[in-house]
């Protein structure tokens, strides 16, 4: 099956690419929904990122921070999947890695902040729920660690949160556009790392289906979409995914950068 996917890959001319939380794991970000992910050991947490909660619970916003003062994104390093997207956008097959993560690590890894749809934002900047003002996660903890445990907007004194999608909260339309548009003109769709159980972002992969691609699930875990999939691939992210780009040449007409 793996040696299937790579002639997909290698004869794509369009591939989009949608990661979750399980691509990044082994940089020691824990997942959510896995047998040992956040929500699984300790279904309390979820409460952190369901916006009525935090709005309207102080003592949630105050957990909240510690919980991201504490959050080991903050200093984690992308790992051999990252890099492998890294590869195959360097091949020029790449048309954007749409992402449920907020951790930065794609980008970090040395793919384009133009190929990078965050679908659910950044934990790295912090925006007040009033006004908009923006401000960074470091400004913002250095208040928590100063004594501030539910730091207000220095502009109107609004509640802050990061700039993340919380559950309860629409994503943003011209992101969500930009990935749906992604996914229709593909001729390959990969879902990397997901439980493919959080919409919009899972329908995605019956957007691309529904518009011809080939869909290729990587994933530990079952997902509701293996039954449509062309291929399920069950083996370690940070295995399969150097694997399926290992000598991927620039594809036809695109030269092999500097």
């Amino acid at each position: 099956m793996n040696a299937s996917v790579r002639e997909w890959i290698r004869a794509s001319d369009s591939i989009t690419v949608l990661t979750g939380a399980g691509i990044s794991t082994d940089s020691g970000i824990p997942d959510y929904r896995g047998p040992q992910g956040v929500w699984t050991t300790n279904p309390d947490a979820e409460k952190l990122v369901r916006y009525p909660d935090y709005m309207g619970d102080a003592d949630i916003r105050r957990r909240s921070w510690l919980a991201r003062r504490d959050n080991p994104a903050r200093l984690a390093q992308p790992n051999a999947g990252h890099r492998a997207l890294v590869e195959l956008e360097r091949s020029g097959r790449l048309l954007g890695l749409v992402t449920q993560n907020v951790d930065g690590l794609h980008v970090r890894a040395g793919n384009s902040a133009a190929k990078v749809i965050e679908l659910h934002g950044t934990m790295f900047e912090v925006v007040c729920t009033d006004c908009g003002h923006r401000t960074t996660l470091d400004e913002t903890l250095a208040r928590v660690d100063a004594g501030e445990d539910d730091p207000r907007c220095t502009l109107c004194g609004g509640i802050q949160k990061t700039a993340t999608i919380m559950f309860g909260q629409a994503l943003e339309r011209r992101v969500l556009e930009r990935a749906a548009i992604a996914s229709q003109v593909c001729d390959l769709f990969l879902a990397v790392g997901t439980s493919l159980q959080v919409e919009p972002a899972a329908s995605l992969c019956r957007v691309a289906r529904e518009a011809g691609a080939r869909l290729v699930v990587v994933n530990a875990e079952e997902t509701p979409y293996d039954a449509v999939a062309d291929a399920v691939l069950r083996e370690p992210i940070g295995t399969v995914l150097p694997e399926l780009v290992d000598g991927l040449g620039p594809r036809d007409g695109v030269s092999a950068p500097e």
